[in-house]
């Protein structure tokens, strides 16, 4: 009787063991489990995405994984289950090592965290963690709030004041653009690891309507201004060419007497070099005395003034070259306006040099 009083004692103590660790095994499963969906599509997916994530393929988790997060809708799936799916589709993003993806979704899941058991909670946080020092997060703020932003030309999600994005490392633009407003925009350096706060103010458009309206005697009066300005200027370049024309023709003749001038001066410095060469050769029999050494002194001041000679020589023609190109231009610049009422597109241009003088005539007849 002991022996079976003691056998049964022991069968009930087993029996209450097991039950106990079903339970907890049980609920365990509840936990780490989501709400049953509604959707056969989003429940399917789900286990094609855990047997594959429990037997490490990744690429077959994340596609089941992914298309279950596609699936997901608030009338048929739970908050929980869209955030748990949400989840899991980060750790197996980036366990393919797409890290910007794998924060985004994981940071989405976190955000219901509330309704996620601890133990989840803990496992995303965790992915969360190796995720962030691969990516660039980005803080923007938005004024006003409706306005649409594009990053990188790229429309993002609906419009918000504030937006906490996750982007790859590297130069980024951010623009916004809403109706009745200019767009604003801004470029950024987006840095691993790191965060970057930009706030951005769209500035109202200017539109017509907020240009007072001019009334009829305002408009008269500046058509009347503008019919005044336009006979000025049509008038002023014949009074500038008048002007001009005479400034050049006195330009020309001072110029053509100082060159007269000098080639006088020139002459008389010939006389005086061949009174004194002369008056020198007298006084030495040896012609070639200047050619020594030994020349006397009065062979130095034939030098210099033989030097005075050429030099005005020189100025004296080409003063006389100089002053006749003005006369023809002043000359010529009087015909080709008779001729043509269109002469702004000519250039006469005088050229002096050693060997010739002449005019350059440059535009179009």
């Amino acid at each position: 009787m002991r022996f079976v009083a003691l056998s049964q004692l022991l069968c009930l103590a087993l029996g209450a063991t097991a039950g106990f660790t079903s339970s907890a095994s049980a609920e365990e499963d509840i936990y780490s489990m989501p709400e049953r969906s509604e959707s056969p599509a989003v429940s399917d997916n789900v286990r094609r995405g855990r047997r594959a994530r429990d037997a490490g393929r990744w690429a077959e988790a994340h596609a089941a994984y992914r298309a279950a997060f596609d699936a997901t809708d608030p009338a048929s799936s739970t908050e929980r289950e869209r955030a748990e799916i949400a989840g899991e589709l980060g750790l197996c993003e980036l366990a393919l090592k797409q890290y910007r993806a794998a924060a985004e979704h994981l940071a989405w899941s976190l955000e219901q965290r509330n309704v996620l058991p601890l133990q989840l909670q803990l496992r995303f946080e965790a992915g969360q963690r190796n995720a962030a020092p691969h990516v660039a997060t980005f803080y923007l703020s938005v004024e006003p709030p409706d306005a649409e932003v594009l990053i990188d030309g790229k429309p993002i999600s609906t419009p918000a004041r504030t937006y906490r994005l996750f982007l790859e490392p590297g130069q980024h633009m951010v623009r916004t653009r809403l109706a009745g407003h200019e767009e604003a925009f801004a470029s950024f350096d987006a840095q691993a690891g790191k965060p970057t706060t930009i706030s951005l103010q769209v500035p109202r458009a200017v539109t017509q309507a907020a240009v007072p309206a001019k009334d009829a005697a305002t408009v008269t009066r500046e058509a009347k201004r503008s019919a005044r300005g336009a006979q000025a200027s049509s008038v002023a370049p014949s009074s500038m060419a008048s002007t001009l024309r005479i400034a050049g023709a006195a330009l020309a003749g001072t110029t053509m007497l100082a060159g007269g001038g000098f080639l006088m001066w020139s002459a008389y410095t010939q006389d005086e070099l061949h009174a004194r060469a002369t008056a020198l050769r007298g006084a030495d029999r040896e012609a070639d005395r200047c050619a020594r050494p030994d020349a006397p002194r009065a062979c130095s001041e034939l030098r210099d003034l033989q030097e005075k000679r050429d030099l005005l020589r020189q100025v004296g023609w080409v003063s006389l070259a100089t002053g006749g190109a003005l006369g023809a231009l002043t000359l010529v610049s009087l015909f080709v306006d008779r001729a043509s009422p269109s002469s702004d597109g000519v250039r006469i241009v005088p050229t002096v040099n050693g060997q010739h003088v002449g005019l350059t005539m440059v535009g179009i007849w």
